[in-house]
């Protein structure tokens, strides 16, 4: 009998746990993933974020990346208000095969609303990026256009700008996967306005270590 083998390659934003089968590679569910953590072959505060049914390794918390978080956290938790909540580094679920864990994102309600189940659609999702920068742009971006996340935006540690993303667009003769009409880039003397938050105005200053 085939079995399926766990493997840990070295690359920070490459597949982290898969399963080997002569046909290629297995995809995930959201149930399975939640198997591996019930019978101890993952731990929940393993760095592994489930997406389109791949397990990746999240981008590691160096000292510019969590004061990132932090501070985004904070601008976002002022400009939203009641009525919102702010999590950070914490599940959601896009579809059976997603379960990431965006570095930040504004979920409606309060956190006791969601104690059955991980918060799904999200009004704005932001993600610190440095390391991980082409799967924040690529993989998760694709992701987030599918599930129909209408704000997502990626704070660039590299450039020191936030990259904005909406119009979520599916595939077609303009771009071979699900993806973003709409790009703007923004820098350190620009503000942001949330769609879900009209009267707000986030500086891009304020969201950089």
């Amino acid at each position: 009998m085939h079995r399926n083998t766990l493997t840990r390659p070295p690359a920070a934003d490459s597949i982290c746990v898969m399963a080997s089968y002569e046909a290629g590679t297995h995809r995930w569910t959201r149930h399975e993933y939640a198997r591996l953590i019930d019978h101890g072959f993952l731990d929940e505060d393993d760095p592994i974020e489930l997406l389109d049914g791949l397990l990746l390794v999240k981008e590691p918390q160096h000292s510019p990346h969590r004061t990132a978080v932090l501070l985004v956290a904070k601008a976002l938790e002022s400009a939203f208000g009641d009525g919102w909540f702010v999590q950070t580094q914490s599940p959601i679920i896009l579809d059976d095969r997603s379960e990431p864990e965006p570095d930040v994102c504004v979920v409606r309600g309060s956190p006791r609303d969601y104690v059955d189940a991980h918060p799904s659609g999200p009004a704005l999702i932001v993600e610190v990026a440095q390391s991980g920068l082409a799967m924040a742009r690529g993989r998760k971006a694709a992701a987030y256009a599918r599930a129909q996340i209408a704000d997502y935006w990626i704070v660039n540690l590299i450039d020191r700008v936030v990259e904005v993303y909406r119009e979520p667009a599916r595939p077609g003769p303009a771009r071979r996967h699900w993806g973003y009409a709409a790009i703007e880039t923004f820098g350190t003397d620009a503000a942001i306005t949330p769609l879900a938050a009209s009267s707000a105005r986030i500086r891009v200053a304020d969201l950089l270590p």
